[in-house]
């Protein structure tokens, strides 16, 4: 059954919406393997949603289940109001879901611009014809696009490093440069499959304000997986804890801080 969830304003006057994404009893097996075992969960529109478990808790598989990777066996996915049927990833691109991923996948022989330019491909329509012309169409969506595309990196601050080449940057500002590529589609949703892994302590810092920024700033929708708890404490809004393929635990970050079940599959200890 749906949950009813009505629209709020947090502390910090962020505008929560309705229901954006539901989740509804999702099975995923992979042969005789069940990687996601009857899970329900929505997601509200402006809400930064994390979903957290320990490795092999089927976390990514959710993601994938939503950004169109996985076609879950069993129950059904709802976006806007609608029921999705099985789609292709490029498909539900093309209805405001973006995502970032855990392995950083940028084209490293191209530079920041043109990778952040990718992320504009469901906004580029014009032919064949009209783009080997460079006449018209084609040449005002080129000049819109870029225009976007600008105003992604100048808000994430790597303006300095727009026509550098991708291989030749360091980690931390790879990660910043796939998170201007899915920006750049202008997503209602936005999917990052841990945007912290791998950072330094300055490096988390910067990348959790810009998250913080895309959501109060643009109204972006977030749905992230993350291992670091004071991150995800410090940034959601909801908690989903999974384990084994299950859901364990659903709810503020205080209510899951205190969830006895959770505190002994993953957390360990409470948190004071």
């Amino acid at each position: 059954m749906k949950d009813m969830l009505t629209p709020y304003v947090t502390d910090d006057g962020r505008q929560i919406g309705d229901i954006l994404m539901d989740m509804r009893n999702i099975t995923l097996r992979f042969g005789g393997v069940e990687a996601i075992k009857d899970i329900s969960f929505n997601i509200q529109e402006g809400e930064i949603r994390a979903i957290i478990g320990p490795n092999g808790a089927g976390k990514s598989s959710m993601l994938n289940v939503i950004s169109g990777f996985y076609n879950p066996q069993e129950g059904e996915v709802w976006f806007r109001g609608k029921k999705r049927p099985p789609m292709k990833p490029f498909q539900v691109a093309r209805l405001g879901i973006a995502r970032t991923f855990q392995n950083i996948a940028l084209f490293e022989g191209m530079s920041v611009l043109d990778n952040v330019m990718t992320g504009r491909l469901n906004h580029m329509n014009a032919g064949l014809f009209s783009q080997a012309l460079w006449k018209g169409r084609a040449e005002r969506e080129e000049t819109e696009n870029r225009e976007a595309v600008e105003r992604v990196i100048d808000f994430l601050e790597i303006q300095a490093i727009r026509k550098t080449p991708v291989g030749r940057l360091p980690y931390g500002l790879k990660k910043r440069v796939e998170l201007a590529r899915a920006l750049a589609a202008e997503p209602k949703l936005l999917l990052l499959d841990e945007p912290m892994a791998g950072m330094n302590v300055e490096e988390k810092e910067d990348m959790s304000r810009f998250i913080l920024d895309v959501n109060d700033e643009f109204g972006t929708t977030i749905a992230l997986i993350e291992h670091d708890m004071g991150v995800v404490m410090d940034l959601s809004d909801r908690v989903i804890v999974m384990d084994y393929g299950r859901k364990i635990g659903d709810g503020t970050p205080e209510e899951v801080r205190n969830n006895q079940e959770v505190i002994d599959a993953y957390l360990g200890v409470a948190h004071d």
